[in-house]
């Protein structure tokens, strides 16, 4: 075996000594190649694949983590900031049920309700309920952080202490502070959202009362916007001011053409909330619907030495008001008619149309003539214009402007130019390398072939010469054993022609151009 790498590892280096010094680079470098992306892909294949342990972790709890991974020797990745750590991904649960047996990270078990586990009998009045306001902290902020997009949040609130009257009680208030992915913002909706689920959580909270801020600073609701404020109703008139103008420009595009019109349509909304409640009360003769009648009477005569009669304004008494006889009779009469009532009770919803007042422009280089009152009726009809409510629309033709998008569509162009050009060079280019490395390869491959033919013919000759040499040597043993029997006894034996075949092979390989040298010799003096 030995003997055999010997012979391999020589012909290689003769068929490598061989080449031109042009075969001899390209051979190097394919060789070097070959060595490097197997190496590349023998580490990539053997590279652990990691997966994340802990995600979103604090300094301190980042700094425990990679510090206890450190001691028991386990491979891992920081990224995320320094706050997300990655081990093997086989390792994953055995090393977190470790770290936990640590209690590592520690963070994990000190926010939230987890911190009323703590409390005993001892505890005083006030560290319970600074406990249960953090801990009700830690749970709003868990809650936020679940909503798509945000990232991290933090949730403070501010819980008056209770006062026995209501006048004199303090309303709750609460901020909340996120901070989104890379790359996303929170939508109205989501700040809504957000704002709902704190204020829904605490006892008392108004909704109007929860703050949402970003961490660049920027507040994403304000108190008004919860009842309908400025920054809702903003957003509901540019809503309606956006789908009137994309009906508009839809039918402009299909008469002109598109970016040979433009339009803009403002409308003023009421956003005012009126509720109004009307009385009204009928003429027509009502049905009575109840009536009492009460009677009194009294019949007597006076008694003897005295005298009746009315007693006046100064106490004295009025005589000959009521007779002699003393009689008495009254009568009241109370009826309860129905009355015709109508009550109705009506209100007016936030965000009514008062106005609406649109603005057209045609580019007077369009194909299409139309005339302006016809398109005033048509932009009217679609997006509802009434003339009588006060709204207004104007058309004008004038001329576009052109020339931003005349320099884009240029630059387009040329930038689509160049890319084919570096497209088209960038193939001439490797198609030019991939022929000259096959083009060596096809020259080492002929060289080779011409080699290992021209030593198939050498070896075949020497062979053939070999074998006539032997055969004539047998022939004249033949005559000669006639003549001395004893002589072809002492005439060494002849060897066989496969085993010098193996050896004349062996031969060639080892010293090709000592054989070429014999070869031409006996090429010349063959007769």
């Amino acid at each position: 075996m030995r003997a055999g790498l010997t012979r391999a590892l020589e012909r290689h280096r003769r068929t490598f000594s061989s080449f031109s010094p042009g075969q001899k680079v390209v051979a190097v470098v394919g060789t070097g190649a070959l060595l490097l992306a197997a190496v590349m892909v023998f580490r990539w294949a053997s590279a652990p694949s990691y997966s994340p342990l802990y995600s979103n972790l604090s300094a301190e709890d980042a700094s425990a983590v990679v510090e206890q991974l450190a001691a028991d020797g386990v491979p891992y990745q920081i990224g995320g900031g320094g706050g997300t750590i990655s081990v093997p991904r086989d390792e994953v649960y055995s090393t977190r049920i470790a770290l936990s047996g640590e209690g590592i990270p520690s963070g994990a078990g000190d926010t939230g309700y987890a911190l009323l586990d703590g409390q005993d009998i001892s505890t005083s009045q006030f560290k319970e309920q600074t406990d249960f306001k953090r801990a009700m902290e830690g749970e709003l902020a868990s809650t936020v952080e679940a909503i798509d997009g945000v990232e991290t949040a933090v949730v403070h609130l501010a819980l008056p202490p209770k006062q026995v009257f209501v006048e004199e009680q303090d309303p709750a208030t609460a901020s909340v502070l996120v901070a989104t992915r890379g790359g996303t913002s929170l939508g109205p909706d989501q700040v809504q959202a957000i704002v709902h689920l704190v204020a829904s959580s605490v006892d008392g909270l108004d909704p109007a009362r929860v703050t949402v801020a970003d961490s660049t600073g920027q507040v994403l609701s304000d108190d008004a916007d919860s009842a309908g404020g400025s920054g809702s109703r903003n957003r509901q008139v540019q809503d309606y001011q956006d789908q009137l103008e994309g009906k508009a420009q839809a039918m402009l595009d299909r008469v002109f053409g598109p970016g040979n019109s433009s339009v803009q349509v403002t409308a003023v909304l009421d956003f005012d909330r009126v509720v109004t409640e009307t009385t009204t009360y009928g003429r027509a003769k009502s049905p009575v619907l109840s009536e009492s009648v009460q009677e009194e009477s009294y019949s007597g005569t006076a008694a003897p030495g005295t005298t009746g009669g009315v007693v006046g304004p100064d106490t004295q008494l009025e005589t000959g008001g009521a007779g002699d006889d003393g009689s008495y009779s009254n009568s009241s009469t109370v009826r309860e008619n129905g009355v015709d009532k109508v009550v109705e009770q009506s209100e007016t919803a936030p965000g009514s149309v008062e106005s609406l007042h649109a603005a057209v422009v045609v580019d007077t280089n369009s194909k299409v003539a139309v005339d302006a009152s016809e398109i005033d009726a048509i932009i009217s009809s679609a997006i509802g214009i009434d003339l009588e409510r006060g709204d207004t629309i104007e058309t004008s033709n004038l001329p576009f402007d052109t020339s931003v998008e005349d320099a884009n569509a240029a630059a387009l162009e040329a930038a689509a130019a160049e890319a084919a050009t570096a497209s088209r060079n960038a193939w001439l280019r490797n198609g030019a390398l991939g022929g000259l490395v096959l083009m060596f390869v096809a020259l080492a491959w002929l060289r080779s072939r011409r080699t290992t033919q021209a030593r198939e013919d050498a070896t075949s000759y020497v062979v053939e010469q070999l074998r006539q040499e032997q055969v004539a040597r047998a022939a004249q043993l033949s005559r000669a054993s006639d003549e001395a029997p004893t002589a072809l006894a002492l005439a060494p034996a002849v060897e066989p022609v496969d085993g010098m075949r193996d050896e004349l092979v062996a031969l060639v390989e080892r010293q090709p151009d000592e054989v070429a040298s014999l070869l031409r010799g006996w090429l010349v003096e063959r007769p």
